[in-house]
């Protein structure tokens, strides 16, 4: 008979916290949600978050405030993220370096375990791009010339998903490069322009601008195919080095735990965001190609993270890369 009682009172227990989760889920949101960007304002990123987050309030009926949290690559932003509240009013933008490539600092939180993924926002072209007088201009031309002249190109490690295109650069070409360490793009961006440094990898976002004001030139788009954004920017397989890949993107995550109602309906703003002709126009001056309908769905997410970990984890941790490189 105390069995049953005990048994009997657990299962309400189960149906009382459901009952909570249920009602919490039906009145969300009852007040302003924190989207958290794991970097300093200005940056696409920062941007990217900013131009959702307005177009959000609507469908959501409650304001989306835009919280910068600088630092470790973006990992106490998301170690925020991981120990937040699971009820959708503490969420986070994130990407490659946050989401993937942040295994090479020693996390207090689990990459795969600790998040609930709502969606798959963009696909944001990597290029590799180049000082204006180098004397190669694609991949081709480039190996040809390192070969000829080995030990003199010098490669920018502003964070881990260069870093990272740097060691696959090496590996698919047999030569190999000096990494030179900045603290972000814009001062690598600024020293590409002035000549003192060689090739850098990048978000098309950072550097478009300087790509056609004809101060540096685009070696190669490192994606398996061209971007709607910047359609003439041939790819790595077009112009000489196959597989050289680096991805780009931004998806929203919520703590592990969030109710899938609540889920949905972060899910359903932002899917609705992404129709928008307006959010299109800007995302693509930007060069950010908005993900396909199926890769928006928190399964769609889900999946793309998973691939990229199975892709980049065996690389980051074969090379040794570790947050001293940063």
């Amino acid at each position: 008979m105390k069995k049953l009682v005990v048994a009997a009172a657990f299962v309400a227990g189960i149906v009382s916290v459901a009952g909570i989760a249920g009602a919490q889920a039906q009145n969300y949101p009852n007040k302003q949600i924190t989207l958290i960007v794991p970097f300093p304002p200005g940056g696409s990123t920062d941007v990217a978050a900013r131009i959702l987050a307005e177009r959000m309030r609507a469908p959501l009926g409650q304001s989306v405030i835009v919280e910068n949290v600088g630092g470790a690559g973006g990992s106490i932003a998301v170690g925020r993220v991981a120990r937040a509240a699971p009820d959708g009013y503490t969420i986070d933008i994130g990407q490659w370096d946050t989401h993937v490539g942040s295994i090479i600092y020693k996390l207090d939180y689990d990459l795969q375990k600790d998040f609930e993924p709502i969606g798959l926002i963009s696909n944001n072209p990597q290029l590799m791009v180049a000082k204006k007088d180098l004397p190669a201009d694609n991949l081709k031309d480039l190996v040809a010339w390192m070969k000829a002249n080995p030990g003199k190109i010098n490669f920018v490690n502003q964070n881990a998903a260069a870093n990272v295109s740097g060691v696959l650069f090496e590996n698919l070409t047999g030569q190999k490069v000096q990494f030179i360490p900045y603290r972000g793009a814009g001062p690598a961006m600024t020293d590409l322009v002035s000549g003192q440094v060689d090739l850098l990898v990048v978000q098309g976002a950072v550097a478009l601008p300087q790509i056609r004001g004809g101060k540096i030139k685009a070696i190669a788009n490192l994606s398996p195919q061209r971007s709607a954004s910047m359609p003439d920017i041939p790819t790595a397989d077009e112009t000489g080095v196959p597989g050289l890949y680096m991805s780009g993107w931004f998806g929203f995550f919520a703590p592990k735990g969030t109710p899938k109602p609540i889920i949905d309906k972060l899910n359903a703003a932002m899917v609705e965001a992404l129709a928008d002709p307006n959010v299109k126009a800007r995302f693509t001056e930007l060069g950010l190609d908005v993900a396909s309908r199926e890769q928006q769905t928190p399964a769609g997410l889900a999946k793309f993270q998973q691939i990229e970990i199975e892709k980049w984890w065996p690389i980051i941790k074969g090379a040794n890369i570790g947050a001293q490189a940063q």
